[in-house]
């Protein structure tokens, strides 16, 4: 089931009666990176997936964007779906809005599912990569930006091996708005930093990282997992940026057993 929240797609699939698994996508995807995860889950919890602002079906407006303005669309939709203590899972720009939520809204979640992201803000090298990647979308052409973009967030091995279902990926991602895809770059270039915030987290936490992720690689993720109390890190063999794409069948067993574990 499809339905708008102040201006978002938001996808419901699942019994609306069960828990409900928030799942908050990556930059620059939609929803559907999260399909292997809403069919496997949907089974048992209610699967609430959306498109990021600027992404996706969402509104897209004057692409002027802040995470601020992302935590706010995220509590929209619980407060909007009356969703209660739902379990938060999300992967890369994901990650930089569900962390800032638990710093805003803690207690409306009951665990947290953290993949391929971190916490650290952009320092000036990383905001002048945003800058030259909104210059490349400019100069250089929107889908050359999506192509060199996408190929940097996939293992060599993936894309090799599954090349028909990368090049659906990347594809999917070139009918995203650029102003949207702008709007983006500058909302996670303007970020707050959360590592000092990781030691108050109070949830059952489940940290996923690709063994080849370029972006958040495991010498980044793993320390951020140890100060979080009450955290399991998990290394997701033959993945890069995109775990839930890349290697599915260990994630998803990854986050059924977590789910199981904290009878969730």
């Amino acid at each position: 089931m499809q339905k708008t929240i102040n201006g978002l797609s938001v996808f419901l699939s699942g019994n609306q009666e069960s828990k409900a698994i928030i799942l908050v996508h990556g930059f620059p995807y939609d929803h559907f990176m999260w399909d292997a995860q809403v069919s496997e889950f949907s089974k048992k919890y209610l699967c609430v997936s959306y498109d990021i602002r600027g992404l996706g079906k969402s509104v897209v407006g004057e692409g002027q964007f802040t995470i601020e303005r992302f935590v706010d669309d995220l509590e929209s939709i619980v407060e909007e779906l009356k969703l209660d203590k739902s379990v938060l899972c999300a992967l890369s720009m994901g990650g930089y809005i569900s962390l800032r939520a638990i710093e805003r809204i803690q207690s409306k979640f009951s665990s947290l599912i953290l993949c391929d992201t971190k916490t650290e803000a952009d320092d000036n090298e990383g905001k002048l990569k945003r800058a030259a990647a909104i210059k490349q979308i400019d100069d250089d052409g929107f889908e050359n930006f999506i192509e060199s973009f996408v190929q940097n967030c996939f293992g060599e091995k993936f894309i090799k091996e599954n090349y028909a279902e990368y090049k659906k990926v990347v594809e999917r991602s070139k009918k995203n708005d650029p102003i949207g895809v702008k709007g983006c770059l500058l909302a996670m270039a303007g970020r707050t930093d959360t590592t000092d915030s990781l030691s108050k987290i109070n949830l059952p936490t489940l940290v996923i990282c690709g063994s080849e992720d370029k972006l958040s690689p495991p010498n980044v993720m793993k320390p951020m997992s140890e100060k979080i109390p009450h955290s399991k890190f998990i290394l997701v063999e033959n993945a890069g940026h995109m775990t839930p794409i890349e290697n599915p069948q260990e994630v998803n067993s990854a986050i059924k057993e977590f789910l199981t574990h904290n009878k969730l």
